[in-house]
């Protein structure tokens, strides 16, 4: 819609976690190497946490993309809602190892032979868990055990926890101690800085294919910051809207007062994106998807309304949807005269 008026390939605000895209702040290469020296030196259990939006898939995408280029069998559990029994056999079938039983005696029996083969050929096994905040401690508990799969000087497998803040406040409970023990390595990732936010704006506009990253004025990048509070998430949403906008408005570059406008929209002026919600308990609602994303989560309303942020965007789109057919209708005649000439 947006992408020739601004020079544009493809849509570089995207949400999904593209690896393309991860952009390489000091921090982000420091959690980047941590993952990859943990792996590579046999670690065991390396934990990665961070805040709702900061870019924790999009590293894990990024883990993945090396690993599979480097040959290294890997497991990637990305729901945390499963049972034990779901949980080894979504493991299992990712890994690729064939079990006609359904017995966990049997599976960890022909897990453990698996990744002594890998061992004896000098490949390595990699199981990610992702939202591993959410696992109860009955299953990290037995993630924990998959560790004891070892030789008498290395593990077998290697174990990334990927994580919210709230999976490091789990993990210092009493009864997950032997877990916390075990981990060795550490990860975290980050808020950006208004630097790093023009640097991400701009890396993200240059892979999309624009010739011209100055598609923002200074001033709107200071404003996607200050309203994102160095979330990249909600800094791909609000880039887009502002993308939208600026097209419907035939305003390039884009100025700060659309920035504003679509955070108003969105209500984040009054919504801070790196708000918590309360703690809630392992047992969900019925009406509570296990595949809610996780800044919806986090921008409930303490009192279990909608999240507020949905119902800006649903009236945000319905907003943009008007001024677009606003804007081809107010065309439409021009372009039949034009018709009628040729």
């Amino acid at each position: 819609m947006y992408k020739k008026f601004f020079g544009l390939k493809e849509n570089p605000f995207n949400v999904n976690p593209d690896p393309r895209y991860l952009f390489l702040t000091h921090n982000t290469q420091e959690a980047l190497a941590c993952l990859t020296y943990g792996i590579e030196t046999r670690k065991g259990f390396i934990l990665l946490t961070g805040e709702v939006g900061t870019g924790k898939t999009t590293l894990i995408n990024k883990l993945l993309e090396w690993l599979h280029k480097e040959g290294v069998s890997t497991a990637f559990v990305f729901n945390p809602r499963l049972s034990v029994s779901q949980f080894f056999d979504f493991m299992m079938a990712d890994f690729g190892i064939p079990c006609d039983s359904r017995q966990k005696g049997q599976m960890l029996l022909k897990l453990n032979q698996w990744l002594l083969e890998r061992y004896q050929a000098g490949e390595r096994a990699v199981l990610i868990v992702d939202e591993a905040q959410n696992l109860s401690p009955q299953m990290l508990e037995e993630i924990r055990l998959l560790t004891n799969l070892e030789t008498s000087t290395e593990k077998l497998l290697q174990i990334v926890l990927s994580g919210q803040p709230e999976l490091e406040q789990k993990l210092n409970q009493p009864e997950l101690r032997q877990l916390r023990q075990r981990i060795t390595l550490r990860a975290k990732t980050r808020q950006l800085t208004l630097e790093e936010t023009r640097g991400y704006i701009h890396e993200r506009l240059r892979i999309a294919g624009a010739e011209n990253t100055d598609i923002f004025e200074e001033e709107a990048i200071a404003a996607v910051h200050r309203f994102a509070h160095g979330i990249p998430r909600v800094t791909n949403l609000l880039c887009e809207h502002s993308l939208v906008s600026s097209y419907v408005d035939q305003r390039n570059p884009v100025p700060p007062e659309i920035v504003e406008e679509v955070a108003r929209d969105f209500d984040l002026d009054t919504i801070d994106p790196t708000q918590r919600a309360p703690a809630q308990s392992y047992s969900q609602s019925p009406l509570q998807s296990p595949l809610q994303s996780p800044l919806q989560s986090t921008l409930q309303s303490t009192n279990g309304d909608h999240p507020p942020l949905v119902e800006s965007l649903l009236q945000a789109l319905n907003t943009l949807v008007d001024r677009l057919n606003q804007v081809e209708a107010a065309a439409a005649p021009g372009d039949h005269d034009r018709e009628r000439k040729g």
